[in-house]
């Protein structure tokens, strides 16, 4: 191994994912020279074993889904998906596991892009191992962000190495159905990924540990009306159930529960949560611990520390790719503001330099048949906070758009408002088609709208949107 001189820069990013390259462009945009490194490929989890590629798998789904609930579609849509069709778009939505257009936009905005694993090596100083053994020392000036992200985390069975199971990565980048896979968790990924498998082929067996069912998060109507969803569709959903052994015997999963149950199947997919992708960064260099998250401030920097910054899932505020880009932009405002001496505004809430969404206002789509889609805070976790609230019901299927959007149409809709200030905390739509309408909810409960200003936003006819409407006048008249 060679090492050169140390390279100065303004800024090094750590992790070229979405997060790392929204922190290099605010900074670039700023005219502080960047440095951004990474160890797999530029444009990170999302673009390549994340977002894109599960949506790609889901889109067909839930098109065919609508399709059969339509008089003139249904009987054509009966028709098994050509899965080979489908994983060839979603190939092509990964470029083919190949990052030259996104290095390309990397060296658009004038960011140097380093290949390697990129390590703290003290303060302001990232030292980086390239493949080919050489290591290169990068040093800056005003800010050193940490954007490495996260990883799958597997429970400890014993042998579990040996069973070769999938995590997210495999589950998006599989190259053909598994005849029998057993699916293990109840959040996103899980209910994703047996939503998308079970419509491609498989015969999808998933596995819930505790009684609180499916997507603990959000209200818990959306759990159970996914849960309806996927049983209808022929999964086998057990809750209440774990895995306590796991073996890979001539080829086969054998999964035995906590029950007694022994399950058989081709694949096994552990979907029971992220852990930091912080272990070998060399934290330990600047006071940190190994393979923890990164505590930070509302300008996204690190506790403790004045030239450190945990963007995106390492800090884990909002471990989702939307919001960990908005965190970009926060932190790249933040940097730049600091490298110039202009005062940072971190405690004023909404500010150019406060990422208070996080808290407050986080959006997110569950893209299963129905859709479940939400923001800000459910009813609970308003009640828990020390708000006066009330929640709003009302059933989707009632209004006209849905009832036109396909035939039987079920979801549900529920508004938390705060009983004081009559504004909207939190709002969840769960239904088909839903995920596009959660911007409107976004803004509102961003905007702080007044519930008494929303009566003036006139949702067109006939459209699912009119549901706002209807939350309203259950409002008005309770």
């Amino acid at each position: 191994m060679t090492q050169s001189d140390s390279i100065a820069y303004d800024v090094v990013v750590i992790g070229a994912g979405p997060v790392g390259e929204n922190v290099a462009d605010r900074t670039r945009a700023a005219g502080l020279s960047t440095a951004i490194v990474e160890s797999e490929l530029v444009g990170g989890e999302c673009s390549y074993w994340a977002c894109m590629p599960s949506k790609a798998l889901l889109r067909p789904v839930l098109a065919r889904a609508d399709a059969r609930r339509l008089p003139g579609l249904a009987d054509s849509a009966q028709a098994p998906l050509d899965t080979a069709a489908v994983l060839a778009r979603r190939d092509g939505f990964t470029s083919h596991w190949k990052d030259d257009g996104q290095v390309q936009w990397v060296e658009g905005i004038g960011a140097d892009l380093y290949r390697g694993l990129g390590r703290l090596a003290g303060p302001r100083t990232v030292e980086v191992a390239a493949p080919d053994g050489t290591r290169r020392v990068l040093t800056a000036r005003h800010a050193v962000a940490v954007c490495t992200g996260s990883a799958a985390a597997l429970p400890d069975l014993p042998g579990l190495a040996e069973v070769r199971p999938w995590t997210s990565r495999e589950a998006t980048s599989a190259e053909s159905a598994p005849g029998r896979l057993i699916v293990v968790g109840g959040g996103v990924v899980a209910v994703e990924m047996a939503t998308a498998w079970q419509a491609l082929g498989s015969r999808v067996t998933l596995l819930v540990r505790g009684e609180g069912g499916l997507l603990a998060r959000m209200e818990p109507f959306a759990g159970e009306l996914v849960a309806e969803g996927l049983t209808e569709a022929g999964v086998d959903l057990r809750t209440g159930t774990s895995v306590r052994s796991a073996t890979r015997e001539d080829g086969t999963v054998v999964a035995v529960t906590d029950t007694g149950d022994r399950i058989e199947a081709d694949e096994i997919l552990f979907a029971t949560g992220r852990v930091p992708r912080t272990g070998d960064i060399g934290l330990e260099t600047v006071g940190l611990e190994p393979g923890s998250w990164l505590s930070v401030d509302d300008s996204l920097r690190v506790d403790g520390q004045d030239w450190l910054y945990a963007v995106g899932d390492v800090n884990h505020r909002a471990l989702l790719t939307h919001q960990g880009k908005y965190q970009a932009r926060v932190a790249g405002a933040a940097i730049a503001a600091r490298a110039s001496g202009v005062p940072i505004l971190e405690s004023d809430p909404w500010g150019a330099h406060a990422a208070t969404a996080d808290h407050a206002a986080v959006p997110q789509v569950v893209f299963t048949d129905p859709e479940a889609a939400s923001v800000g805070l459910s009813l609970a976790e308003a009640e828990q906070a020390g708000h006066r609230v009330r929640a709003v019901d009302v059933d989707l299927g009632t209004v006209a758009g849905a009832s036109l959007y396909g035939d039987d149409y079920k979801g549900r809709a529920r508004m938390v408002v705060d009983l004081e200030d009559e504004i909207i905390r939190g709002v969840t739509f769960v239904g088909p088609g839903v995920g596009e309408m959660i911007h409107s909810a976004t803004v509102a409960v961003v905007g702080q709208v007044p519930l008494s200003r929303l009566w003036h936003a006139v949702p067109s006819y006939p459209t699912i949107s009119e549901v706002w409407l209807r939350l309203l006048e259950a409002y008005r008249d309770n």
